[in-house]
C-alpha cells in the first residue's frame, strides 16, 4: 500500500509540474532545490532535502520521510546587437515549480522522487520596423525550449556512513522556433520546411543518474554522481536545424563535492561539476562548418564543455532558523566564433552570487532562496555582421516541506 501511494505521488508530480527551467550553468541550474540554491548550487554532499535525484541520488536515504513543494519566480534579461541593431528580448518572467518526496522503506532503504526543470532556453527578440528581424528573417525572432525531469530514486544504506542511489532520469521536452527564414533554403538546411515556424514539438527521452555518498568522519562528507546523457527522440518539425534530424539530448555531466562541518553551527561545501556539451551535436557542434542545418554532422550552437565551481556555507543561527550564501561560477559554453546563431540562446552567465533561510517549524519548514546571475556579455562577428549578446538574471524561490 506505501509503494502504492509513492508511485500515485510520483505520477501526480509528472502530470503537473510544467517543463520550464532555470538555465544559468549554459542549460543547467546553478542548483536544484532551495537549499542547494542558497549555497551557490553546491549539494553533492549535502542531504537537505528531496531533490536528491537532480543532485546526489545516494543522498535520499539520509533525507528520511519528507515531501517538498515550491515554485521560482526567474527572470532572465536577454539582449542582442547585430550590424549595429540593439534588441531586448521579451518574455522576462516565468513562474517555475519543483516537487520532491521521500519514503523510508526501512532503515537503509529510502524511495522517493525528484521532479525538476532542466535544459531551459527562451529568446523573443520583436520585429524591426520594417517587419524584419535580427537574423534578416520575418516577424520575432526566438526560441522557446522547456525540459522536465522526473527521477524516481532508490537509495541504500551500506552501513552508517556510506551510501548509493539510483535514478531513472524520465524527460519530457517541447520546443519551438521562429523568425529563422534566412536560414530555410535548400542549400543551408537539409530539411527546409522543418527548420522554423512550425509550431510547439516535443519528445520524450531517458537517461540514469547514480551517486554515492561517505560520512568520511563525523564532521566531513563527500559526495560524487554521475548522469548519463538524456537521449530524446527525435523532433520532427525540426529535422532542419538541429545536427541529426531534429534529435536535442541533455548532455552527460558529474559532480563531486565536500561538506565540512567547521563547528556545530556552521558547515562549508564545495563542489565541482563538469558538463559535456560537446556529446551533443545540436549543442556541441560548431556552427560555422560548411554543411546543411539537420544532417549528421550539421551546425550546432558550437558550445564547449564546461567546469563549474559551487560554493557554499550555511550556519544554524538558532532552533529556528538556518541562513545560507554561496557562490557559483562557471565557464562560458559560448565562444566567439559561435556567436551568431547564440543570439537565440545567449547562455552566457558565468558568476552567480546566492542566498537562502529556512524557517523550521514542528512538523515541516518554510525555505527561501535568492539567485543573482551578473552580467556577462560576448561580441564576434557573425554573417549578419558585428555581433555582441549579454544576460543577467534573478531567481527568487519559495518552498515548504513537510517532515512525515
Amino acid at each position: 500500500m506505501k509503494l502504492k501511494k509513492l508511485f500515485a505521488v510520483m505520477a501526480v508530480a509528472g502530470l503537473a509540474a510544467p517543463g520550464a527551467a532555470m538555465a544559468t550553468n549554459g542549460m543547467f541550474a546553478s542548483g536544484y532545490g532551495m537549499a542547494a540554491n542558497g549555497m551557490g548550487g553546491a549539494s553533492a554532499a549535502m542531504a537537505e532535502d528531496t531533490m536528491g535525484g537532480a543532485n546526489n541520488p545516494a543522498s535520499m536515504v539520509f533525507v528520511g520521510n519528507r515531501m517538498d513543494l515550491g515554485a521560482y519566480l526567474f527572470s532572465p534579461q536577454r539582449q542582442a546587437s547585430v550590424g549595429g541593431t540593439q534588441e531586448n528580448s521579451d518574455a522576462n518572467y516565468f513562474v517555475i515549480p519543483e516537487f520532491g518526496y521521500n519514503k523510508l522503506i526501512s532503515s537503509n532503504l529510502s524511495l522517493g522522487v525528484s521532479v525538476y526543470g532542466n535544459g531551459g532556453m527562451n529568446t523573443d527578440y520583436a520585429p524591426l520596423a520594417g517587419g524584419s528581424n535580427l537574423f534578416h528573417g520575418a516577424g520575432n525572432l526566438g526560441v522557446n525550449l522547456e525540459q522536465m525531469i522526473i527521477a524516481p530514486t532508490l537509495a541504500y544504506k551500506i552501513n552508517e556512513r556510506n551510501s548509493i542511489g539510483i535514478s531513472p532520469l524520465i524527460g519530457y521536452e517541447r520546443f519551438s522556433a521562429q523568425g529563422l527564414q534566412a536560414f530555410d533554403q535548400p542549400g543551408m538546411s537539409a530539411n527546409p520546411t522543418r527548420m522554423t515556424n512550425t509550431g510547439n514539438d516535443s519528445a520524450f527521452g531517458g537517461g540514469v543518474r547514480i551517486g554515492y555518498m561517505s560520512k568520511i568522519t563525523q564532521d566531513l562528507t563527500f559526495g560524487a554522481d554521475y548522469s548519463t546523457k538524456v537521449s530524446f527522440a527525435k523532433m520532427g518539425k525540426y529535422s532542419g536545424l538541429f545536427a541529426g534530424q531534429g534529435g536535442l539530448d541533455l548532455p552527460e555531466n558529474f559532480s563531486v563535492g565536500l561538506a565540512y562541518k567547521i563547528q556545530p553551527a556552521l558547515t562549508l561545501a564545495l563542489d565541482y561539476e563538469r558538463i559535456n556539451y560537446s556529446g551533443v551535436s545540436a549543442i556541441g557542434d560548431q556552427s560555422n562548418v560548411q554543411t546543411q542545418f539537420g544532417s549528421s554532422y550539421g551546425p550546432g550552437f558550437g558550445w564547449q564543455d564546461v567546469n563549474v565551481w559551487k560554493l557554499g556555507g550555511e550556519y544554524q543561527y538558532n532552533e529556528h532558523w538556518l541562513l545560507r550564501a554561496g557562490w557559483n561560477h562557471g565557464d562560458d559554453p559560448i565562444t566567439a566564433t559561435n556567436i551568431g546563431i547564440n543570439v537565440i540562446a545567449p547562455g552566457v552567465i558565468t558568476d552567480h552570487f546566492t542566498m537562502g533561510a529556512s524557517y523550521l517549524t514542528g512538523n515541516g519548514e518554510w525555505n527561501a532562496s535568492y539567485i543573482h546571475g551578473f552580467n556577462n556579455s560576448l561580441s564576434g562577428n557573425s554573417a549578419f555582421g558585428p555581433t555582441s549578446i549579454s544576460m543577467h538574471q534573478d531567481i527568487v524561490g519559495l518552498s515548504y516541506a513537510w517532515k512525515m
